[in-house]
């Protein structure tokens, strides 16, 4: 583990796994810490170099003013790729992970080897839900959006079956430092990677959940169509379809990453 310095603001990141191996670099959702890929890394970290990191204004990195854009972001995992000396990496991004991954497979393609876009969209057209989740949590806090939000986030029958893991999930949300969270969420309200998708000229397997009414289906077939040669698999999951469907998330992802480029 390490904190590495990007223009005054430490980034907290965890690196593990063969030092010779292929590297993959995980980058979690808005409103969750590195700890999202804890199913994911003991398996993933056998055959990758794996890097998690906990994104500006979440977990234990630091809190810098807002608002926050994509490239600002983009930027953090270019400096963390450095500091590390990494030349290049396979990217997996899971919703606003995703987000930053459109953005780097566009503007540092020599940086980019696979891209996995998990659960994510390009744009959001309508900015007011956006700013009303702002409002609310600048007036009551994290706490008032989320149970609200667990429920955007997992099925009712996985929210049932495991409980702990939504406890969990729900802890580390409410635990993200307000003005962080607010920043980055202006930073998802912004976005519009609707032009850059065709640059996009990385292998790319999009992941969509069947249930996921934060990043429809719909959103993730527009990505696909949209980046060259993308491929597209949708899992019976609701938003956090890695914590949801970990098994079948690894297994699709591990494939992908493992097979000869075409």
């Amino acid at each position: 583990m390490a904190m590495i310095d990007v223009e005054g603001c430490a980034l907290y990141v965890e690196v593990e796994g063969p030092a010779a191996a292929p590297v993959l670099m995980l980058s979690n959702s808005l409103g969750t810490d590195l700890h999202v890929w804890d199913e994911q890394a003991p398996v993933w970290s056998r055959h990758f170099r794996l890097i998690r990191y906990d994104r500006r204004g979440h977990g234990r990195s630091g809190v810098t003013p807002g608002p926050y854009s994509m490239e600002r972001l983009g930027k953090d995992a270019l400096a963390i790729m450095d500091a590390l000396n990494v030349s290049k990496v396979s990217w997996c991004g899971l919703s606003m992970g995703g987000m930053v991954g459109q953005w780097l497979a566009a503007h540092a393609p020599q940086r980019i080897d696979k891209l996995i876009l998990s659960n994510t969209s390009c744009y959001y057209p309508d900015k007011e839900p956006w700013n009303q989740r702002i409002k609310t949590i600048r007036a009551r806090g994290l706490e008032a959006v989320a149970d609200n939000l667990m429920n955007l986030w997992f099925t009712a029958d996985f929210r049932t079956r495991a409980p702990d893991t939504v406890a969990r999930i729900k802890e580390a949300l409410v635990a993200t430092p307000i003005d962080g969270y607010i920043a980055c969420c202006e930073a998802v309200r912004d976005m519009d990677h609707r032009a850059i998708l065709a640059k996009i000229n990385s292998p790319t397997l999009v992941i969509a959940g069947r249930h996921d009414t934060a990043t429809p289906v719909a959103a993730a077939e527009f990505i696909r169509s949209h980046i060259p040669r993308a491929s597209l698999t949708v899992l019976d999951a609701a938003h956090i379809s890695n914590v949801e469907q970990p098994a079948a998330f690894i297994a699709e992802v591990l494939g992908f990453l493992t097979q000869p480029k075409s």
